[in-house]
């Protein structure tokens, strides 16, 4: 077995470039998803370690040197950071020429080729699923034997057969006992989510055909592929021992309301657990499902209603209505449940309008909080086919992120450019968050708890100083590659 050490490497300051993370870019309030893709693998190889550096604020001359003490290290890398995390594996074999170094996650797995030919200190990368490949290859099994990798063979970058999609989940080993080893669950914040939180995944893929979404497009798949309410449970209890200090746990697959019986079910299990909890969610849940969630310990819905346009969900395959997705919303609300709705500016469709649209409903259903981002078309994605085809991209394919590590806008239409796109992120959050119905509804959650308030002045300063920044991020240009933090 090789000394294996899994990591996410040091980036921008404060860039969330976890799998868990929808959008691999910093966010407006300091936000840190779990390397939950990255546990996963950990977990079955053993006497691993895993770190996860930006949230532990880690820097390059921290890390690079533990190179020394390993065998094999496997990178999780991301479209925006792939750069840096090139320059960083080549930092790795400076410490250790004799290190085996693996690349995982969507970028690599969609453009294998190119990713070994731009990071020549890279001895594989994963395609697909990566969890078994990598146990096998700390296992020491050959290269040319393991299934879903493309690899150097004396100068030549070979592909070997692909792996089968995984159909047992509950094979897998509980992620919560490397978080337990590896991390410092106080490190990850997400601004919508009580804290300290955890969060993991109950299954794989999702049904849904959004042409915009990573994961489902690369490693998810659209079959929703799930771990049986009886392991769900059992981890969610020993999730509960281990961390008695947690006020919630987010479960984080793409529509954990995929499978509505199964979401019920495991609901009832929590509630007898006790357990405070949050999801991932489609706008279109039957208020039946919604009270029994709600009755055992469901406290947020994370939603995506990207748009207030029905046209534009239409032409990004969302497959909900708007109609719909107000009566869910109205229904969540009478229920008690908090929603966090997340929009997209940019997406195909989008004009002036459309936003004022868009900006309009937001106001409209009133989620309890909101996050804006910018349509990013990520290779792999049927977004970034259309991009392509159409002219629409502004920048390299890499370049989805300043130097900074902020969203840039990367595309244009007829209909809008991109810098107005830009521009309107801002606008929306202003014009959502600065009325006095909204103003008074967070001044009154503050005065209620002063933890609330703690939290949301330090929140409020760090939202303002990500305006500040995003001001100066240069627009019709690609942005340059960043550097590692040190």
């Amino acid at each position: 077995m090789k000394h294996t050490l899994f990591l996410n490497p040091p980036s921008y300051e404060g860039f969330d470039g976890g799998a868990g993370s929808r959008y691999q870019a910093r966010r407006e309030i300091k936000s840190f998803w779990y390397p939950t893709w990255l546990a996963q693998p950990a977990a079955m190889v053993p006497g691993s370690k895993l770190i996860d550096a930006p949230p532990d604020g880690l820097t390059v001359e921290q890390v690079a040197p533990l190179a020394r003490d390993y065998e094999l290290a496997v990178l999780h890398t991301s479209t925006p950071s792939f750069g840096n995390d090139a320059r960083f594996a080549a930092r790795l074999k400076e410490e250790n020429p004799r290190i085996e170094i693996g690349m995982v996650g969507a970028h690599v797995g969609v453009l294998p080729l190119q990713s070994l030919n731009a990071a020549p200190a890279v001895d594989w990368v994963a395609l697909g699923e990566f969890d078994y490949a990598c146990a096998e290859i700390a296992e020491g099994k050959p290269l040319h034997e393991v299934q879903g990798i493309a690899y150097r063979d004396h100068g030549q970058i070979r592909m070997t057969a692909a792996r089968p999609t995984i159909e047992n989940m509950d094979a897998l080993p509980n992620v919560v006992d490397v978080y337990k080893r590896d991390l410092t669950i106080e490190n990850y914040f997400i601004g919508y989510l009580l804290h300290p939180y955890v969060s993991l995944y109950t299954g794989r893929g999702c049904r849904s055909k959004c042409t915009f979404c990573l994961w489902p497009q690369t490693l998810g798949g659209h079959r929703y592929r799930v771990r049986s309410a009886d392991s769900v449970e059992a981890e969610m209890a020993h999730a509960k021992k281990y961390f008695p200090q947690v006020r919630e746990f987010f479960f984080d697959d793409d529509t954990f309301t995929d499978d509505l019986p199964r979401a019920e079910e495991i609901a009832r299990r929590l509630g007898r657990l006790g357990i405070t909890w949050s999801c991932n969610a489609k706008a279109n849940v039957p208020r039946k499902t919604l009270e029994i969630m709600r009755a055992n310990g469901l406290r947020l819905l994370l939603v995506g209603y990207e748009s207030g346009n029905q046209q534009i969900l239409n032409n990004i395959k969302k497959g909900t209505r708007l109609d719909l997705a107000r009566e869910f919303t109205k229904n969540a609300r009478e229920l008690g449940i908090t929603i966090h709705g997340t929009f997209i500016l940019g997406l195909p469709g989008e004009t002036p309008e459309t936003i004022r649209e868009t900006i309009r409903f937001a106001c409209d259903i009133e989620p309890e909080t909101i996050q804006v981002s910018l349509a990013a078309p990520y290779p792999g994605t049927e977004l970034y086919r259309q991009a392509q085809e159409q002219g629409w991209l502004q920048i390299q394919s890499g370049d989805l992120v300043d130097t900074h590590g902020v969203q840039i806008a990367a595309m244009t239409y007829p209909t809008i450019s991109s810098t107005l796109i830009f521009n309107s992120v801002e606008e929306f959050y202003r014009k959502f968050y600065f009325r006095p119905r909204k103003i008074f509804s967070l001044v009154g959650g503050m005065v209620r708890s002063p933890e609330v308030m703690r939290r949301r002045l330090r929140e409020g300063v760090e939202f303002f100083r990500f305006l500040h920044e995003r001001k100066k991020t240069a627009q019709g240009s690609p942005a340059p590659a960043g550097s590692p933090a040190n």
